[in-house]
């Protein structure tokens, strides 16, 4: 008895103890996270660098607290606070001007031209860019030639080769693992579900994607060609020889202006700031630079811009900020409608599309706030298929010159495991039912030729609904967008010229249309939808019940394959997806 109590309570006593120390934990991470996410003013002194640099993933908003786990806090910040600090630093008398770390770019191709935009409008002050890196890749060279100053350290590189991109194809794994797929679709470049019953690009992939590629790179090397004063021809030279392997060759072709270690980088910044050798710079991150207070004057205006957020796969339900969940958006787009306070709407858009029906319950919100105010849709990376079925009701489509956009086509997949169940681990099925099609639809056996038929009506009636939709918004045929549409992706400079957007543009050109078309000269802006307040968010991560923040910042770049992988397990019911994730280097 007395070894039984003594075992018991050290048991206790142990469990006491981690009880207590994980409460100690549990408490710092929390006041770690509430003095990360304090708003505090930051004050900063003249001559004030700020420091730009883009190693985390750029979304469109930033989240209202930052990504935290045992060991910090990680602070993202979104697309809209960054041009905000761009247009913010330009008339700052404390800075000076900017330093571009850009050893890291995790940005998409349409997120990186409005950045670019930024900083080109920054250098409008007088003030200077100068860019430092280890080595650049393509788009981070994309960004670097807006610099006043390129330097590059003596072994590293220039990474400029041309865009490629490649699709992975699943049809050989499918067939050792005896498992068909059932395709039912419109559209013949609807690529999306060719890796699961070719082995390569089908001849209408292949045109489409070297077509919206070519486009893209002639974006980027007319930028390159405009601020480093090289020939788009001797441009296209240099990534068809590969020359830029090493330093001197990069600065021989003027693609850099000096070869530098860090140290003689820091040099020549303290020269050109008016520093003795041994002074510290002062320097300010983009991140703390958010709560550098703002001397512009601000709007006493009554007016409002409701800026609508949506990125990510559309699908039934709530959704996050990660993805666009019908309710929360169409729920959204009508509080935004309702208000009398509000004169317009830009509906910023970031996504490849997803379930067929939660695209049209949230068009229907935006074709009934378009009837009362003026609604324009801001596209970033993609908004394409479900992303370009939500937008076509709008008053005017904004997109940048290297968007991808269109993809207006539909398909459904029906995976039959039989052969794997059957043929691979001996598995056999049975059924009972009551009427002729209860089993309607079953992934344990073949489609009959009429549950095929019937899905292919489903189908091809969605099909017609959506390039109806698309040629009443957009005051074209029915025919014209049957002909460019087909499952057909387009870049954004292809959409102006067959009509699918109206301007290029980033947020803030579709806020300008908007307050134009509103006829507002003061107005102030409200972003939707509202944000959790960061105390709740600090429950949910606690709990297990928002991982995502957590698994993007763990994930990193490799975040995109976790998400296509848990879009494709959320996939029912007809679907308007854009063909693929696209990595283009």
């Amino acid at each position: 008895m007395k070894q039984f109590f003594k075992f018991m309570f050290a048991s206790m006593l142990g469990t006491v103890l981690v009880l207590i120390i994980l409460f100690i934990i549990s408490l710092g991470i929390v006041a770690g996270i509430v003095a990360a996410t304090s708003s505090d003013e930051v004050v900063i002194d003249k001559n004030t660098i700020l420091v730009f640099k883009m190693d985390k993933p750029v979304a469109d908003r930033s989240p209202k607290m930052p990504v935290f786990g045992m060991f910090g806090t990680e602070k993202y910040l979104g697309l809209t606070d960054i041009l905000k600090n761009l247009k913010k630093a330009k008339t700052d008398k404390n800075v000076p001007g900017i330093y571009l770390d850009l050893s890291s770019v995790q940005a998409s191709m349409a997120t990186v031209e409005e950045i670019r935009e930024g900083l080109l409008d920054f250098k409008k002050s007088g003030k200077f860019i100068w860019a430092y890196s280890e080595g650049y890749d393509q788009k981070a060279y994309y960004l670097a030639s807006t610099a006043d100053k390129i330097y590059l350290t003596p072994q590293g590189m220039v990474f400029f080769t041309g865009l490629s991109t490649n699709m992975m194809f699943l049809k050989g794994t499918l067939e050792k693992l005896d498992i068909k797929v059932q395709v039912i679709r419109h559209g013949k470049f609807k690529a999306a579900t060719e890796p699961l019953f070719l082995d390569k690009m089908s001849p209408e992939n292949r045109k489409q994607t070297t077509e919206l590629i070519t486009d893209l790179w002639d974006t980027m090397i007319a930028g390159i060609s405009e601020s480093r004063h090289i020939s788009r021809d001797e441009l296209n030279l240099i990534a068809d020889s590969l020359k830029l392997s090493r330093a001197a060759e990069a600065l021989k072709y003027k693609f850099i202006d000096q070869i530098a270690y860090k140290d003689e980088f820091l040099k020549d910044l303290r020269s050109k700031l008016g520093l003795s050798e041994k002074a510290k710079i002062r320097t300010v991150s983009m991140d703390k630079y958010t709560d550098v207070e703002d001397h512009e004057k601000k709007s006493s205006s009554k007016d409002k811009i409701a800026v609508i957020y949506a990125q990510g796969s559309i699908g039934s339900g709530e959704g996050d900020d990660q993805d666009i969940g019908s309710d929360r958006i169409s729920r959204t787009i009508r509080k935004a409608r309702e208000d009398d306070k509000v004169k317009a709407i830009v509906f910023r858009i970031n996504s490849g599309g997803g379930d067929g029906l939660a695209s049209d319950i949230i068009w229907r919100e935006v074709a009934l706030a378009a009837k009362v105010k003026p609604v324009v849709a801001s596209f970033g990376d993609v908004a394409a298929s479900g992303g370009y079925y939500i937008a076509c009701a709008s008053t005017r489509i904004v997109a940048e010159p290297n968007t991808i956009t269109g993809s207006i086509g539909v398909f459904g997949i029906i995976p039959n495991f039989e052969g794997l169940m059957k043929n691979k681990l001996g598995i056999t099925f049975d059924e009972a039912k009551t009427n002729k099609n209860s089993g309607f639809i079953s992934v344990q056996r073949p489609l009959t030729p009429f549950e095929y038929a019937t899905i292919q009506r489903e189908i091809e009636t969605f099909y017609d609904t959506f390039i109806s939709k698309v040629a009443e918004g957009r005051k074209l045929t029915k025919a014209q967008v049957d002909s460019i549409g087909q499952g057909r992706v387009w870049s954004g400079i292809d959409a102006k010229r067959i009509g699918l957007i109206d301007d290029f543009g980033g947020l803030n050109k579709a806020i300008e249309i908007a307050a134009d078309l509103a006829k507002l000269k003061s107005y102030k802006l409200w972003a939707l939808p509202e944000q959790k307040e960061p105390l709740q968010q600090i429950i949910d991560e606690l709990f297990g019940n928002n991982p995502e923040t957590r698994i993007q910042s763990v994930m990193g770049e490799d975040y995109k394959y976790y998400r296509i992988l848990k879009d494709i397990r959320g996939m029912k019911g007809v679907q308007a997806r854009c063909l693929y994730e696209f990595d283009i280097n």
